[in-house]
């Protein structure tokens, strides 16, 4: 098989050098997951699972984590805590929500339809929504789908088969970098009438590719024949999902309004989802104008970020009578990462010993006791919260697994995955702070007149950050880094110079936290890992680490034949994160933290795998008058 940096340069040229490469490519060796393969070839399917396992039945009804009654209505008002591609919770200047250029409003994605769409229910399960059926190639290296009859833009134009090729040959090539890395291995979309649609890959996809490929955005193709894709614009973009934008506010707030005639409101994959007749997403630059927003009735619903105003900060009339509600909400069994990345592109931060020292430096018992009133717990794994994280000696397929790699390992993987020592909660723990030295030392440096130098230059370290709420969270971090003759400080920036300068990979260390996949694949995890996303902006790969392990373990996860499989491939991944240190795990919390005024509905308990609360709660008419809010 060729290597996964040979395979991508291979793709990009087959790709642009048109369909004498695609026949050639064509004869390839396959390199089809076997899980995947209990999904049926050469039949029209309801539904596809990663590893061929579905919940719900081709006659099913609704998912069964939403209401069906569900009354249609009411406005829910947020300021949201979770967001994707380049959409920014702090403001936006473009609707363009599916390029790297910009910052858009969250939830824009929810103007738009999918060929299938997921069970929140299930890790890996994907059902037809767009499209009525899909249908596996016998070779598995073609996927058709056929859509549903009668589906419209919002414009009334027809939402066609040549729509949805459009837009995965658009979005391959200028999408933003979370979406083209799903059609990396595709090479040809073609409408073969006006309601079919065939994909072809190049014969090294991952089995699990068609998932990723099945959650595309469908585009216009007369919009964006018209209208530049990779500009940036206010003009509200057509689309054909269950809402759309009605007022809109740069850097203030949008509403987008619900579609009362929506094509799939009765549908199996429709029915009890979109219920508020207007959502309204707020953004502040602050969270604490926020928080006064939230207590005055302005937002109805938060995910509360902040450990010392979830623990003191909810004293306010409306909370005292019982009108606001705070409730705990289990996380859903993703794995979960927060965590800094120190910027490998830059000296001397590429050293392993620089970056464990800068580590040693973060006192967590002393912040989660002084500053998070012990709501959070420490994190050691990127992979938090899930079956992915790796415990203990490596033993039985881990153990397989890495001693059949070719790359070298790295110091300390064949051993207990390494984890952040426990502190004496002081906030300068002499120990560690003297073992932070010594690591220096060993890295070359050496004190003079109470800076680290080597080769008369200092350490400076800038921690990139965009809310002041950082400024106090880090303080204590700061200090400590002084301590030791490092020269700290932090840069606090608005959003969009945030976005852009870490896109650009322009910071010395930054914190990142991300919520992946219960079901990852190779393709997604290429933006975080591999050698070549180091180098390509916009990438999740903050530090910069290139390690052709990493390469040769996205390998291994393309071909794992079962969630065991998966399961081994992710804790030796694991295991090389810890062991190389290219992240610095700090804090996380087991629950999401919510208020919300007292007027809604929803189902309990929340799904596992997913919660778009805007998606799945209702407006409760009784609820509300009781509290006044009518």
């Amino acid at each position: 098989m060729a290597s996964r940096v040979d395979r991508h340069t291979l793709n990009r040229r087959q790709f642009l050098t048109g369909a004498a490469a695609t026949a050639a490519v064509m004869s390839l060796p396959i390199s089809i997951s076997g899980a995947f393969a209990a999904n049926p070839t050469g039949q029209r399917l309801h539904g596809l699972s990663a590893f061929g396992k579905l919940k719900y039945a081709p006659n099913f009804t609704h998912f069964g984590y939403v209401n069906p009654q569900a009354r249609k209505g009411g406005r829910f008002h947020t300021a949201v805590a979770n967001w994707l591609y380049n959409q920014n919770p702090q403001t936006f200047n473009t609707l363009n929500t599916f390029v790297l250029a910009g910052d858009a409003p969250p939830r824009m994605n929810i103007c738009f339809d999918t060929l299938m769409v997921s069970a929140l229910d299930e890790p890996d399960a994907l059902y037809c929504h767009a499209a009525e059926w899909v249908e596996i190639a016998e070779d598995r290296n073609s996927v058709r789908f056929g859509l549903r009859d009668g589906i419209l833009f919002h414009d009334a134009t027809p939402l066609r088969a040549g729509d949805v090729a459009f837009s995965l040959q658009l979005i391959k090539e200028s999408g933003h970098p979370d979406l083209a890395s799903a059609l990396t291995s595709m090479v040809g979309a073609e409408a073969i009438d006006e309601r079919t649609v065939e994909v072809v890959y190049d014969g090294l996809q991952s089995g699990r590719a068609i998932l990723a490929l099945a959650s595309i955005p469908i585009l216009s193709q007369i919009y964006y024949s018209a209208n530049e894709f990779t500009a940036s614009s206010l003009h509200v973009p057509v689309s054909s999902g269950p809402y759309r934008p009605s007022r809109v506010e740069s850097g203030r707030f949008i509403e987008y309004e619900r579609v009362p005639d929506y094509w799939a409101a009765d549908l199996p994959t429709g029915r009890g989802l979109a219920n508020f007749d207007v959502i309204r997403i707020e953004f502040y630059a602050e969270r604490t104008a926020e928080f006064e927003a939230f207590k005055k009735g302005d937002i109805h619903f938060r995910q509360e970020s902040v450990a010392q105003v979830w623990s003191t900060g909810y004293d306010f009339p409306a909370f005292a009578d019982g009108r606001v509600l705070k409730q705990e909400f289990p996380r859903e069994l993703r794995p979960t990462m927060q965590a800094w990345a120190l910027n490998q592109r830059r000296e001397p931060f590429d050293d392993i010993r620089v970056r464990e020292a800068i580590g040693l430096c973060f006192d967590f018992e002393w912040t989660n006791d002084k500053l998070f009133y012990g709501v959070y717990a420490r994190s050691q794994s990127p992979f938090e919260n899930s079956e992915f994280k790796a415990e203990g000696l490596p033993t039985g397929a881990e153990l397989e697994l890495l001693n059949g790699l070719k790359s070298p390992l790295p110091e300390g993987v064949l051993g207990e995955p390494r984890v952040a020592p426990l502190s004496d909660g002081s906030g300068r723990d002499r120990k560690l702070l003297q073992r932070a030295v010594e690591l220096l030392r060993e890295a070359g440096f050496a004190q003079q007149g109470g800076r680290l130098l080597r080769d008369g230059r200092p350490i400076t370290l800038e921690i990139l950050i965009q809310a002041t709420v950082f400024e106090r969270l880090h303080a204590g971090f700061i200090q400590n880094l002084r301590r030791i003759g490092i020269d700290a400080s932090l840069r606090l920036v608005d959003s969009a110079q945030y976005t852009a300068r870490t896109n650009d990979y322009d910071f010395d260390m930054v914190m990142m936290a991300v919520q992946f996949s219960a079901t990852p694949t190779a393709e997604s995890f290429e933006t975080f890992v591999s050698t070549r996303s180091a180098d390509m902006k916009g990438m999740r790969n903050l530090p910069g680490a290139k390690d052709a392990i990493y390469d040769e373990l996205l390998d291994h996860m393309e071909r794992v034949e079962s969630r065991e499989e998966l399961v081994t491939v992710m804790r030796v991944l694991d295991r090389v994160l810890r062991a190389r240190l290219d992240w610095i795990p700090n804090w996380y919390s087991a629950n999401h933290l919510v208020a919300h005024w007292d007027m809604f509905g929803f189902v309990d308990p929340k799904p596992d795998y997913g919660w778009p609360v805007e998606q799945l709660w209702w407006y409760d008419q009784e609820k509300a008058q009781a509290i006044g809010r009518t």
